[in-house]
């Protein structure tokens, strides 16, 4: 197999920097090509290696430049789906390169299951016992959650903050070091990926439901 990824130029730094704050249209404008070229496609031939490695990973999007769900132009992000509303994600911006996975829990149904889940004993313990080996791998335990538990749980409960969830995600940078610029980008991109996939099944297997 011959890798389409070489690494992000560090000519792509440049490009982030004068696209950083709030630059006028003409900058953007005069940016474009430019970031389109150094920033987004290694981003896509990124994804396109890592897929090639495991066909779990085939399913994935990456930003374009006005792309209104993600906003700003010095960010480039990048989504794999795993399952409905449970996805890994990559960001690159002047910061370097993070890792994220996990689920949104946007439908009523998927709440419900998660809740039911996160409650019972096995499958509660299992996410939380999964969650506890992310964290200790440098991982950070983010998400929307309510101020208070869901009504019908007990305020006692052993799982009280992870019933509290609204949306589980697990984090962490990659760095910002110079195998941005080599291929070895996607062996780290995998390594992360397989820490997350313990998360991304969990949820699949008992949130996510069919697509």
């Amino acid at each position: 197999m011959i890798g389409r990824f070489t690494g992000w130029p560090k000519e792509a730094y440049d490009v982030l920097l004068e696209l950083d704050g709030d630059p006028p249209v003409d900058v953007r404008e005069r940016c474009r090509k430019d970031r389109e070229q150094l920033v987004r496609q290694p981003m896509i031939a990124l994804l396109h290696d890592v897929a090639d490695t495991d066909p779990a990973y085939d399913d994935f999007s990456v930003a374009g430049y006005y792309s209104p769900a993600y906003g700003r132009w010095q960010h480039q992000y990048a989504t794999v789906r795993i399952a409905p509303f449970v996805d890994l994600g990559l960001g690159f911006d002047l910061d370097g390169l993070r890792v994220h996975g996990g689920g949104r829990l946007s439908p009523a149904a998927q709440m419900e299951r998660y809740r039911t889940a996160v409650a019972a004993e096995a499958s509660g313990a299992e996410l939380a016992d999964l969650l506890r080996s992310l964290q200790e791998k440098g991982f950070a335990v983010a998400g929307r959650v309510m101020k208070r538990i869901p009504r019908g749980y007990a305020v006692g409960h052993p799982r009280a903050d992870l019933l509290r969830h609204r949306s589980l995600i697990a984090k962490r940078p990659l760095g910002c070091e110079d195998w941005l610029h080599t291929p070895e980008a996607v062996d780290r991109v995998l390594a992360a990926f397989a820490e997350l996939r313990p998360l991304t099944s969990w949820l699949a297997n008992n949130v996510a439901g069919s697509r």
